[in-house]
């Protein structure tokens, strides 16, 4: 397990931007007030936009069969059959 270093309150305060950059790089803190820990600055994960054709492919062989009137049968059940206009009552 990786140690996440301490910063305090005012340091968060007085250095955001140094340390702003650092989680966006991929580092987390641990941030301390009054010599208590208080909460953890970690970085977002970064979702995959693409996914190459190849992956996708071999994805696409491994997945279950679909059954199309299945598929219609379940949006069926679960779409909500009421009008989108407000006025039409």
């Amino acid at each position: 397990m990786t140690v996440q270093p301490e910063i305090t309150q005012r340091d968060l305060r007085s250095r955001s931007k140094e340390i702003m950059d650092a989680v966006q790089r991929g580092q987390s803190f641990t941030v301390t007030r009054d010599g208590h820990r208080i909460g953890e600055l970690i970085p977002l994960r970064r979702r995959r936009r693409f996914v190459p054709r190849g992956e996708f492919a071999a994805m696409s062989r491994t997945a279950p069969g679909i059954s199309p009137e299945a598929f219609r049968a379940d949006q069926d059940a679960t779409a909500d059959r009421g009008t989108d206009d407000p006025y039409d009552r």
